[in-house]
């Protein structure tokens, strides 16, 4: 490993790469500690100071900002718009044929697309500045933490003020988006994905540190060597596939021979990633968010129904809010893979180029059992989506750890999978230069 880390060293060219993405990040953390216009910075951290967890709304958010929504921020919003913009995007190729014209025409029609999310990226983030400068105003982003300073983070309530606030925390939004597109550019890995990472990662002693204060010493030692287990299993199924055998008939074209080669599909067993992820935790928001806006201003019994969204669906701990979250997520992989994967414009493409799966006849045949594979090996990754994703609601209920717990959710599945795509990235180019790569 330390020859390998010394080959690195050795490769101007890459060593180049990795010191601008690091001096990026840098600046990118940089940034989500330096508060926005009129945001009173002490209030803030008296707040977050005694404030022992995220409220629900705001937990994805803060959890992908790397905690700077919490502190009002230039990067409040972090990289939550683009990642919004980008699945909106995607969902929009199924019910615009523009939208899916343009993806299959390649380069050029992929650059319209990204144009497209930018543009929306930013009016994300105006909407969600707005709504968070809001919230703030009103005492109600770190809930009902009875702390005085929390209903005066604002030191200035008129309308240039707020305007300045909200123009402030867009163009941090983007200024992230465009610090991505550097380092998919300049530097190693994928950008946007790089600087999640890096923001789920940051929590990471935070959160440590919080589970060995509370708890004993025995229940530090037993989440570590959980998340070691949780660790190692992510990993071994993010890297799990089923390949589907390809092979393609030889054709002359002129006096050249071309196909004769075989190859195969490979299907993840987690093609969704972590988007099923996010869209139960969004869905499961919208109850808590429609009662948090019909609570009586009198300070009058809330209406029933009131009572109880607020008693079943805002904790974590709940049964049915457990039951719902699987249901969702479950439910939500199997619609984004039938999105993201199309047997039949697959099964078209092979038999353009003469390609056929043995034992199966190409065009109709072909789309049917790429659909029958597909529907099998995404159950598992369903199955398995859900359970890491109850993981922080687990620990939650059962030893009272933070419901931000790092080694589960949303944060383990990004930490593994973009952790692994970088070293891939890395191991490949080493390999180009040195014939050996970062690990045996």
């Amino acid at each position: 490993m330390f020859r390998a880390v010394a080959r690195i060293m050795r490769t101007p060219d890459l060593r180049r790469k990795i010191g601008f993405t690091l001096g990026i990040i840098a600046l990118f953390r940089l940034g989500s500690f330096i508060p926005a216009p009129f945001v009173d910075y002490q209030n803030v951290q008296a707040c977050l100071a005694g404030n022992q967890g995220t409220s629900g709304l705001y937990e994805l958010v803060n959890l992908f900002s790397g905690g700077a929504l919490l502190q009002l921020s230039v990067f409040a919003l972090g990289i939550m718009p683009y990642i919004t913009s980008s699945i909106i995007v995607q969902l929009l190729r199924v019910v615009i044929p523009h939208f899916d014209t343009l993806y299959k025409e390649g380069q050029s029609g992929q650059a319209k697309l990204t144009q497209y999310t930018r543009y929306l990226t930013i009016a994300l983030g105006v909407l969600q500045s707005t709504t968070l400068i809001t919230v703030a105003r009103s005492g109600a982003l770190f809930g009902s933490s009875g702390i005085a300073e929390c209903s005066q983070l604002i030191t200035n309530d008129a309308w240039y003020a707020v305007m300045l606030m909200v123009v402030t925390m867009t163009a941090g939004t983007g200024l992230i988006m465009w610090m991505g597109e550097l380092i998919t550019e300049r530097g190693i890995g994928n950008g946007m994905s790089l600087l999640i990472f890096t923001s789920i990662a940051a929590r990471f002693p935070t959160a440590l540190w919080s589970i060995a204060q509370s708890r004993s010493f025995e229940i530090f030692l037993l989440v570590i060597a959980v998340g070691l287990i949780i660790m190692a299993l992510v990993v071994f199924v993010e890297q799990s596939q089923r390949r589907i055998p390809v092979q393609y008939a030889k054709r002359m074209v002129g006096r050249r021979t071309y196909g004769g080669n075989n190859t195969y599909i490979p299907i993840k067993v987690n093609m969704a990633g972590v988007v099923p992820v996010i869209f139960a935790s969004s869905l499961l928001y919208l109850p808590a968010l429609v009662a948090q806006f019909n609570q009586p201003a009198d300070g009058t019994a809330p209406p029933a129904w009131v009572s109880w969204v607020q008693a079943n669906l805002t904790s974590g701990d709940n049964p049915l809010y457990m039951v719902l979250y699987f249901a969702l997520i479950v439910g939500f992989t199997y619609f984004y893979v039938a999105i993201t994967f199309n047997p039949e414009e697959v099964a078209d493409n092979m038999k353009k180029y003469g390609g056929f799966i043995p034992g199966i006849r190409a065009g109709r045949p072909t789309a049917e059992y790429l659909d029958y594979v597909l529907t099998r090996v995404t159950l598992p990754g369903a199955l398995y989506l859900g359970i890491i994703a109850l993981i922080p609601l687990i620990a939650l209920a059962t030893v009272g750890a933070n419901q931000n717990f790092p080694f589960g959710g949303a944060s383990i599945l990004i930490i593994v999978g973009v952790g692994l795509e970088t070293v891939k990235q890395i191991d490949s180019q080493l390999q180009q230069r040195h014939y050996e790569g970062l690990l045996r």
